[in-house]
């Protein structure tokens, strides 16, 4: 280990995109975490920690509080192990995301854990009295000792409602050292439906950035809007069901809010959009809730009359018997549907059941608009599906019949472009840029290219891909 602080270790999201969680080590005895989520797929920490070995395998006797950048589980999902473990801290975040919070563990013990109701709502409970939700723009002192302060600020991030970034200020009065980390958390696109976009912060020494799409850039609005009609269009014509597996908290509502817009102009504006995941409905009735964090064109289209997340189209299933019938039908009927449903990445949820009905069938078509991990079923499908390849679901084979689309527009994370701005768009660019939350690709390839924007700045930058 380093001697001289502040140093940073990384126990996950260096193997791949999931399992992010870092360490800021401030002193022999004081540290924070950012983040501690699940791993997905083929992922690992690099340190024994996978999918199927979630153990915290850390010393948490210096982690003075958990920071939160947002609610998606592969930066929150293993809490429940991280309270086993011994953690007694605070756990800071968002205003929003103390709101989602709750929601997302208590689906994440029930899934992952044990589907016991009360063991839940006791975790949950644990959680929420250590939770701290703060303003955005606000710094707040995590650690204050005559030999070390720490405050850390929120910064808004457009990945989800509630992610951000986070900025720590660093002092040690003794010395007078002081030093500014960034932690990027995942950042989200410059023209993401409903949410403002993030803004570089004025300075750091430090960066921990995220480098999902380090090494390619997105469709712009208008053309993922169209090809997105396209396949709908397409639906409409093949009397299929065009499967869309998404994350329950961001990318549905996302979806939902560009349907909107969208069925608007199809040939058949009736075609009904079936949101078929009970979470990811409890999160839109939360998003609603949160209204004043959405940005200026969503206010304008409610001020407007319209309803993005609740239009006269969408159909909601709630009971799995619910959930069943609506498979059976949609495979058996030549009537043309929209179906967003969990999970993202098709390694789990009532996806499995829709993919098992349908993949055989050129009727229906995959529609993927987020990341699939190396080791994922989604990964497969989108890999293998439009050479006419199969997917392995539950231990059994199944044939790709079905026509598979990416569009990567809708991605919510920020793209090569937006990544490299985060970093050139400060005042005061870093000294260091650790890449993390990405394949080994797209984080060599976004090094090259910061590495070239720092040349040209005349500014000496160190690029690090760290190992673990």
């Amino acid at each position: 280990m380093p001697t001289e602080y502040p140093y940073i270790q990384h126990h996950g999201a260096v193997k791949g995109v999931t399992g992010s969680c870092h360490q800021l080590w401030l002193s022999p005895t004081a540290s924070l975490l950012i983040d501690c989520g699940l791993f997905q797929g083929a992922e690992t920490s690099g340190n024994g920690a996978d999918a199927n070995n979630l153990n915290v395998e850390f010393s948490l006797d210096t982690v003075k509080a958990l920071i939160a950048t947002h609610v998606h589980i592969d930066h929150i999902g293993r809490l429940p192990w991280l309270i086993a473990a011994g953690f007694k801290g605070p756990i800071h975040c968002t205003e929003p995301s103390a709101l989602l919070m709750p929601t997302v563990l208590e689906d994440a013990f029930m899934v992952g854990i044990k589907r016991d109701a009360t063991l839940a709502e006791r975790f949950v409970t644990l959680v929420e009295q250590r939770l701290q939700g703060h303003s955005y723009k606000t710094w707040i002192t995590v650690i204050d000792e005559p030999e070390l302060t720490c405050r850390i600020r929120f910064q808004r991030a457009g990945h989800i409602l509630g992610s951000a970034y986070v900025e720590c200020d660093v002092r040690y009065p003794a010395t007078g050292l002081k030093r500014r980390i960034v932690f990027s958390g995942d950042l989200g696109a410059p023209h993401a439906p409903m949410l403002p976009a993030p803004k570089p912060p004025c300075r750091a020494d430090v960066v921990v950035l995220e480098s999902t799409y380090g090494n390619r850039n997105h469709e712009d609005r208008r053309t993922r809007q169209a090809r997105f009609k396209a396949v709908l269009e397409q639906a409409l014509s093949d009397g299929g069901t065009v499967l869309i597996p998404a994350f329950s908290i961001g990318r549905t509502q996302e979806l939902l809010y560009e349907l909107e817009d969208i069925l608007t102009s199809l040939s058949k504006p009736t075609l009904p959009v079936i949101l078929d995941a009970p979470l990811a409905t409890k999160f839109t009735a939360l998003y609603r809730e949160l209204k004043p964090y959405w940005n200026d064109e969503a206010l304008k289209r409610v001020s407007q009359g319209r309803k993005p997340l609740t239009f006269d189209q969408l159909l909601t299933t709630e009971s799995h018997a619910q959930h069943l019938a609506m498979v059976n039908r949609l495979a058996h009927t030549f009537q043309p549907a929209i179906v967003i449903t969990g999970s993202g990445m098709c390694n789990a949820g009532r996806i499995i059941n829709y993919l098992k009905a349908m993949l055989g069938d050129p009727r229906h078509n995959v529609l993927f608009v987020g990341y699939q991990a190396k080791g994922t079923p989604g990964h497969a499908i989108q890999q293998y599906g439009p050479r006419g390849g199969y997917v392995d679901l539950d231990g059994e084979r199944f044939d790709i019949k079905a026509g598979v689309h990416t569009i990567g527009g809708y991605s919510a994370h920020a793209d090569q472009n937006g990544l490299v701005n985060f970093i050139t768009g400060m005042h005061h660019l870093p000294e260091e840029v650790r890449l993390v939350h990405g394949e080994t690709d797209a984080k060599q390839a976004l090094a090259e290219k910061l590495a070239q924007q720092a040349k040209q700045k005349a500014h000496p930058m160190k690029i690090i891909i760290p190992s673990g």
